[in-house]
């Protein structure tokens, strides 16, 4: 196996002038550049990555941990799988020559301080924890001291972390159904203990009073339980209330809960969106683009939270932080509008006079 110092007889230079080049770390001449690489090519000189990582104190190595790997298997048990924010994350880190060890907890917190305990020993320069959904979570405290970023959650620390603006999103949907002239606007809701819900809640509420109009709360109802097994139990109950008040358009909680209002509506022989328009959450396109008619949605832009998490992450490492920039961070995504919103023209223009006379 070639050594530095065979490089350096082959280049015709020091061994201190191989390591310069390797490392980047004084000027040398692109000619000598040139002959140093040129031999390490020719005597297939793989530099050892762990002396360079003792002298630099830099590994190049980033360590994420995610239960995508595993959650993304079962359709049913994923949601949005958040693959998309791993895979924003690591274009981010490709970027800046940054190498990406990723480790699943299979959904098992128990697993997490071993996994971290493991990027310590392979001296990563910074983890990147990914939640499968907005939640707060605990870290051990062991773990606080190193560089890390929360993506998709929080805890009380103030750890940095990247978080979806559930509020902002859920204001856009509804503020642009209103602008479509919806007045009776349904909400199916996450379970109450989501961290998101009352986050949405405010969203849907704070569109309404922007637009001079007072929400109902018999047009909120939860409409998901917090178990996999049995999401949507209270489903068909929450549909039969909110349609007792006489909505034109329900929003869902996720796509998942709109692709089963779909069926359920179909089965009470109701059309969407003639007699009644429907909106999802999270713009899940292997859902919203297959529905019949395609189903409107707030995205949850998992795949920017990957990116800004990743960039925030290499920003600490860095030490290149802005003054301002704030622990927590919010992303924001559009709305996918689709044809399973249908405008209603007869009231657009009440609530323009409305808005006039405001």
């Amino acid at each position: 196996m070639a050594t530095i110092y065979d490089v350096a007889r082959a280049a015709g230079v020091s061994p201190k002038t191989v390591s310069r080049v390797m490392n980047g770390d004084a000027p040398v001449n692109e000619k000598t550049r040139i002959a140093v690489e040129a031999a390490m090519v020719s005597l297939n000189y793989a530099p050892s990555s762990a002396a360079r990582t003792m002298r630099s104190q830099r590994s190049g190595l980033i360590g994420m941990i995610t239960g995508a790997i595993s959650s993304t298997l079962e359709f049913e048990d994923a949601g949005l799988p958040e693959i998309y924010l791993v895979q924003g994350a690591q274009r981010v880190f490709a970027q800046s020559n940054r190498t990406l060890l990723i480790a699943d907890s299979g959904g098992r917190a128990d697993r997490i301080p071993a996994l971290f305990q493991t990027f310590r020993e392979h001296r990563v320069e910074g983890v990147l924890y990914v939640a499968e959904y907005h939640q707060e979570v605990s870290l051990p405290e062991t773990l606080r001291d190193g560089r890390i970023v929360l993506a998709n959650c929080f805890d009380t620390e103030g750890t940095p972390c990247v978080l979806p603006d559930d509020e902002g999103a859920q204001f856009a949907l509804v503020d642009g159904l209103i602008r479509r002239g919806h007045t009776r606007i349904a909400y199916l809701t996450l379970p109450p203990t989501y961290a998101a819900c009352p986050l949405r809640v405010a969203g849907y509420r704070r569109a309404h009073a922007a637009n001079g109009i007072d929400s109902d709360d018999r047009l909120i109802q939860v409409g998901a339980l917090a178990s996999a097994t049995h999401e949507f139990d209270l489903l068909w109950d929450a549909l039969d209330r909110v349609l007792r008040a006489e909505p034109t358009v329900i929003c869902c909680a996720n796509d998942k809960m709109a692709m089963r209002v779909y069926g359920l509506l179909r089965e009470r022989g109701m059309a969407i969106p003639r007699e009644i328009s429907v909106a999802g959450y999270d713009d899940y396109r292997m859902i919203a683009e297959h529905l019949h008619p395609g189903l409107t949605s707030a995205q949850l832009p998992y795949a920017a939270m990957g990116a800004r998490a990743a960039d925030k992450l290499l920003r600490l490492i860095t030490g290149t932080q802005r003054p301002d920039e704030p622990a927590h961070e919010l992303v924001s995504g559009p709305v996918a509008w689709r044809d399973s919103v249908q405008p209603r023209e007869t009231n657009i223009t009440h609530l323009s006079t409305r808005r006039n006379e405001t």
